[in-house]
């Protein structure tokens, strides 16, 4: 692998794709005035409107149908509206309003479908169950299981421990996605100290997309950051360009007991038979300086204890097997967080696409754990999860002859 990428800084991949794009593209509604928004959702409702009377629905049914759009939409708007007021999230209200609108539009137009088929009561029927069964979804999504923090437990057992080793328990913490303190926060914090762990790793993207120049938002991460605390020290990498400004983030750290491990390895001997080497890395999303800066941290770390790699996004899992790293610990992908039955996370953001989207993975010696991270895509992205609950995770390294034994 070329040395230029050790040293030399990549362009923004993120900014890029598709999907980051999309939500540039979608955010421009915020600064339109409120009247511009009424405007959208009366064209929309009035499409509705025309397509089910072009479709042979009766103006009955067709303005049943606009109305049933058009009150499941305006549910939406008070939701989001009242979303910042009771400190549950705090994203702008209009964009996420226009995403949501979107497929509750499509939804309804191909409904016409059984309209044209000379059922117009069943396609009314259907838009009622189909809307009203979204909007649970959206409270769901939003109020709920945002908040639902939980800590996944697991161990991993290694050879490189050795066999009269006690276990080492490890607590990552991954996408923090920070706008403003909320009550998961309160309960990041709250199982950190009941889980007792012997050091904490942290794995990027402390500011939402929408505040991550805020100062207000670099203050309360700040805040939550210098909370944390383990017997054997926090350590923390940096998540991607996009997110985690470098001229930004990386000042928020200044004068706290947190290890930033930016292009670094650090040893940590818990005691006599025990210690662990943690390979920290900004993470670029540009593979080939990433592949470089792996390879450099690893040929100069020891490996006779277990490696343990800090990295934001599970695309270096094929490089961390070919080095025989034990411990991978990401997240990035936030499980998704939109997942469906059957079908799973619609959207991952990750190179790998879906090879790679949450929990645990083994191939060779190394163990890769995905975590879905804490907090919520930002800029026109809704603050919702579905099927994705936050989680913390709690890592316990074993000898392998204990865990075998």
């Amino acid at each position: 692998m070329s040395s230029e990428y050790l040293h030399e800084e990549p362009h923004d991949i993120l900014c890029e794709g598709w999907l980051h794009k999309a939500m540039v593209l979608l955010s421009v509604p915020d600064r339109w005035p409120a009247w511009g928004i009424a405007a959208l959702a009366t064209a929309m409702a009035s499409l509705v409107a025309l397509v089910w009377w072009w479709a042979r629905a009766n103006l009955g049914v067709a303005g049943w149908a606009t109305a049933v759009f058009l009150v499941a939409s305006l549910l939406d708007m008070l939701l989001l509206v009242q979303l910042p007021r009771r400190g549950l999230s705090f994203g702008p209200w209009k964009s996420q309003w226009v995403v949501l609108a979107l497929p509750r539009l499509v939804a309804a137009l191909l409904l016409t479908g059984l309209v044209y088929g000379g059922a117009p009561w069943l396609a009314l029927a259907l838009l009622v169950l189909v809307q009203g069964g979204a909007t649970l979804l959206a409270v769901w999504g939003f109020v709920i299981e945002p908040f639902r923090v939980g800590l996944t437990r697991l161990t991993i057992a290694t050879d490189r421990l050795l066999p009269t080793a006690a276990p080492i328990r490890l607590l990552h913490i991954s996408d923090l996605h920070i706008e403003r303190l909320t009550r998961r926060e309160t309960a990041v914090l709250h199982l950190a100290q009941q889980c007792q762990p012997d050091l904490i790793v942290i794995t990027g993207d402390y500011v939402n997309l929408s505040y991550n120049t805020d100062p207000v938002t670099h203050a309360q991460v700040r805040d939550l950051l210098q909370k944390l605390d383990a017997p054997h020290g926090v350590y923390a990498t940096l998540g991607s360009i996009t997110v985690d400004l470098r001229e930004e983030v990386v000042p928020i750290f200044d004068g706290l007991p947190i290890h930033l491990l930016r292009r670094d390895w650090h040893e940590i001997r818990l005691d006599e038979a025990r210690a662990i080497v943690l390979l920290g890395m900004d993470c670029t999303h540009h593979l080939p300086t990433d592949r470089a800066r792996l390879a450099h941290l690893h040929a100069s770390a020891p490996n006779s204890v277990p490696q343990i790699l800090l990295y934001h996004s599970p695309e270096l899992m094929p490089e961390a097997v070919a080095h025989g790293v034990d411990l991978y610990l990401c997240g990035h992908t936030h499980g998704g967080q939109v997942r469906l039955p059957l079908v799973g996370a619609l959207l991952t953001s990750s190179q790998l696409g879906r090879r790679y989207v949450m929990g645990l993975y083994r191939e060779g010696r190394t163990h890769l754990y995905v975590s879905r991270g804490l907090g919520l895509e930002g800029l026109s992205a809704p603050r919702v999860r579905l099927l994705a609950p936050p989680e913390m995770a709690l890592i316990t390294l074993v000898p392998a002859t204990a865990h075998t034994g």
